[in-house]
């Protein structure tokens, strides 16, 4: 049977939901049209983008009568900065949508007809949360400029005055950057012509520390002068450690060798009472006062006695594993980056933590070499990224046969297909799922979930 619309048509839809990433979901006799910038409860006249045989995609183009659920968006920069999705609807709605995403996930993918969902734990600060942002250059009619890409464009990057997702502090010297690149007259890159030479700058700030590590990423050469960019930086005690890294390839990425221009090769962030060291590319959550949260309550699904043997798989620079360690009877980290390994490491010792090691490798295949060393666990932590476990890694964690799995998850359609492999093959069964809001004001939705094996 035909789709019912055709690419290019304008429609006017009501929107009901929103699906997991973000699209408002409307339906035409049936048929399912997933709308972006459309929210729950608008009337939107859209335009149709794309066609497929059970779905259509489209953008909205004008919202005819706008839903209760709308806000006025405190941002000057929105909507066309790619940085929020949400600030125009209104908090309780955003967490009703995502709380409804995980519970959809678990339900469709999952296949758990009545899955053990609790309610979704609200963020403590809806703005101004984030401890990590990576801007890019670009070039204006006043010289270099700093921001995020527009909404829904690879190749332009809006110039950004105030992030509502940063502190004044992380506004400040991202101003101070962009004045010291005008006053040195650099070129910004062009993504689409892959010419000049100021590509991102990463900001990162130990919220409960005041310390703040600063990276600059440049195309090749050293066309800078180093002693007038870390003094433009030293004018803010709260900096702690400048680094720069060069980046060759067209792809836009920050996760590079570092260069140390001044001060210590790490900052220090205090999460759960402990002290951790972050160098430039260790993972860490992004909102401190929430990862806080999110490990608490994976601390209190893994419920431990003190005799427990504790996998900690996925465990970037040690955050959870450590924060469990005075609980446990001993702590085995696996983590595939080697800077996050190295701050691990270096985190235990910081703490007087002798009861946790940290190893390097892939977890799917450090699985049994590990059983052989550290013994069989009672308790398997996991942490994947976005794309969740891969078949394999689900394979070697359920031959484990461990009694309890805690699953931190960052994608409820992953977790849900991970959680029903579990079930259907390796004979574990969802005790509590809690979804977090870790980010507000955009798609993404956290969770803790236990399993538990007879």
């Amino acid at each position: 049977m035909a789709a019912p619309v055709a690419k290019d048509q304008e429609l006017e839809l009501h929107v009901d939901s929103l699906a997991y990433g973000g699209n408002g979901v409307a339906r035409l006799n049936g048929f399912v049209v997933f709308v972006r910038r459309g929210l729950p409860g608008d009337t939107v006249r859209a335009r149709v983008t794309k066609v497929k045989r059970n779905h259509a995609e489209a953008v909205a183009m004008e919202v005819v009568e706008p839903s209760a659920k709308r806000v006025d968006a405190p941002c000057a920069h929105y909507p066309a900065c790619g940085g929020c999705r949400f600030q125009d609807l209104a908090y309780e709605a955003q967490l009703e949508a995502k709380q409804e995403q995980v519970h959809d996930a678990l339900r469709r993918i999952g296949g758990l007809a009545e899955p053990p969902l609790e309610p979704i734990l609200p963020a403590e600060s809806q703005f101004f949360y984030r401890n990590k942002l990576e801007y890019s250059f670009t070039a204006t009619a006043a010289g270099p400029a700093l921001g995020f890409h527009r909404a829904g464009r690879w190749d332009e990057v809006l110039e950004i005055e105030k992030c509502w997702l940063t502190t004044d502090l992380g506004n400040a010297i991202r101003s101070a950057v962009r004045d010291w690149a005008r006053a040195e007259r650099l070129e910004p890159y062009d993504q689409a012509e892959h010419t000049g030479y100021l590509r991102h700058l990463v900001v990162r700030e130990g919220r409960n520390s005041g310390q703040v590590l600063v990276q600059l990423v440049t195309a090749a050469g050293e066309r800078f002068d180093r002693d007038e960019f870390v003094e433009v930086l030293r004018r803010f005690p709260e900096v702690r450690s400048i680094h720069w890294a060069v980046n060759e390839t067209p792809a836009e990425v920050t996760n590079l060798p570092t260069t140390l221009l001044w001060g210590e090769e790490a900052i220090e962030e205090i999460l759960c009472g402990l002290r951790f060291r972050v160098r430039p590319n260790a993972f860490l959550q992004t909102n401190t006062a929430m990862a806080e949260r999110l490990y608490g309550i994976a601390r209190e699904f893994a419920s431990l006695t003190g005799g427990e043997t504790v996998y900690d798989l996925y465990c970037g620079i040690g955050t959870i594993g450590l924060s469990l360690a005075s609980q446990a009877l001993t702590v085995w980290g696996v983590e595939v980056s080697e800077e996050s390994v190295a701050c691990a490491l270096e985190n235990a010792d910081l703490n007087g933590i002798s009861n946790a090691a940290f190893f390097a490798g892939e977890t799917a295949d450090a699985l049994a070499e590990l059983r052989e060393r550290a013994g069989a666990p009672e308790v398997v932590i996991v942490d994947p990224p976005r794309a969740g476990l891969s078949n394999k890694a689900v394979r070697r964690i359920g031959r484990l046969e461990a009694p309890k799995l805690v699953y931190v998850s960052c994608n409820p359609t992953t977790l849900a297909g991970n959680i029903k492999e579990f079930a259907a093959s390796w004979g574990y069964t969802l005790e509590r799922v809690r979804p977090v809001d870790m980010f507000p004001h955009t798609p993404h939705v956290e969770s803790v979930s236990l399993l538990t094996r007879a």
